[in-house]
């Protein structure tokens, strides 16, 4: 069948929108057309390389829409169903049978590598290969082939238009805090770099009951949301040493710190701004092979350092949750999107990565 997607053919090349062909769905795959997806950082890292997705490829892993048609051997969504589309895994190596799906070994070529583990893909245009199955949706195109496993169905009367970032981006900053940190109440937390992931882990920390919740970023306008959704405190690193503001008005340090920036100097403040024992949580994706310095002594004084991808969750289990708190009124992101038609991609990269005045950019299709 035929699908519009975007394509981005070089690095750092704009998105391309084009006809492609794609495969049926083969066995324990899925046929989703899609209803909108979300841009995310993750992105537009591919798009200039710093992860080896090879190109021309569609991209997109924060998709939502609706089942058309599925391969045998699935069973846990039929045609008609709403589902939300998320990462990857093969569900059945040790770490996916424990629940740790997000760090199942094969994540990588899964979600990376634009071919299925046989090598194959299942866009083609006039007749030549496309890289796809990033994150095993590739949803920046009006239909999808994900895997069974990609499919959380939510409920029939689900706003679908809204949902898709709750696979990648708002999935990575809630779990980073209702996971893996799981700060109690009354605790403290500073939160460096509040664009989509960092904002939505500053609402699920305000959710968790913490009662000092300390935004970090170089953005005015991004500080002043931050506030807007429950920070207490907000610093401009550009014109204030964070981690020396941070130490002071916590009096000597804040129970948790999370990094989303990526760079490594900002991710050395943040563990630096805990006090002895404190915990930091790192989500950013660096370019491969980046590294960082740290104090060893800093760290012997009882501080963690834990990584986290995709806020450690089980995406079947915790879509539903973040819905459900959002219905509540517990976790209002809706507050973070924008929405765009699907051929103002382009449009939707630069007010993200440039002007930074869409936070979660949403593309209908």
């Amino acid at each position: 069948m035929e699908a519009y997607a975007a394509i981005i053919e070089r690095q750092g090349g704009e998105f391309v929108l084009d006809t492609v062909s794609l495969e049926d769905p083969r066995d324990g795959e899925v046929l989703v057309k899609i209803a909108a997806a979300g841009m995310c950082h993750t992105d537009l890292t591919v798009r200039d390389q710093h992860f080896p997705t090879p190109l021309p490829a569609v991209l997109g892993h924060e998709g939502a829409g609706v089942v058309e048609r599925v391969g045998r051997g699935v069973s846990t969504v039929k045609p008609g169903d709403k589902v939300v589309l998320s990462f990857s895994y093969c569900g059945t190596c040790p770490s996916c049978l424990k629940g740790h799906q997000a760090y199942c070994p094969s994540l990588f070529p899964l979600n990376f590598m634009g071919r299925r583990l046989d090598g194959s893909t299942p866009i083609t245009r006039n007749g030549e290969d496309v890289n796809a199955c990033f994150f095993g949706q590739s949803s920046f195109a009006t239909y999808s082939i994900a895997s069974e496993n990609n499919c959380v169905k939510v409920a029939d009367d689900a706003q679908l238009e809204l949902l898709g970032p709750l696979g990648c981006g708002i999935q990575t900053g809630a779990g980073a805090i209702l996971n893996s940190l799981q700060p109690a109440p009354g605790s403290s937390i500073a939160i460096f770099g509040v664009g989509s992931v960092g904002l939505s882990a500053l609402m699920a920390a305000k959710s968790s009951g913490c009662l000092k919740i300390i935004a970090v970023d170089r953005n005015p306008a991004r500080l002043e949301i931050a506030r807007e959704l429950g920070a207490t405190d907000v610093i401009d690193a550009s014109t204030t040493d964070a981690q020396e503001a941070i130490v002071a008005m916590t009096g000597g340090g804040a129970d948790y710190a999370m990094d989303t920036t990526a760079m490594p100097q900002v991710l050395r403040s943040a563990v630096e701004s805990t006090h002895n024992m404190g915990e930091t949580a790192v989500v950013g994706g660096a370019k491969m092979g980046t590294e960082f310095i740290l104090d060893m002594n800093n760290i012997l004084f009882g501080r963690k350092l834990r990584g986290v991808i995709e806020g450690s969750s089980t995406p079947q289990v915790f879509i539903p949750q973040l819905i459900a708190m959002q219905k509540a009124g517990l976790f209002p992101f809706e507050k973070l999107c924008s929405f765009y038609d699907f051929d103002q991609i382009n449009q939707a990269v630069e007010d993200t990565e440039k002007t930074g005045s869409a936070i979660k950019a949403i593309l209908r299709m």
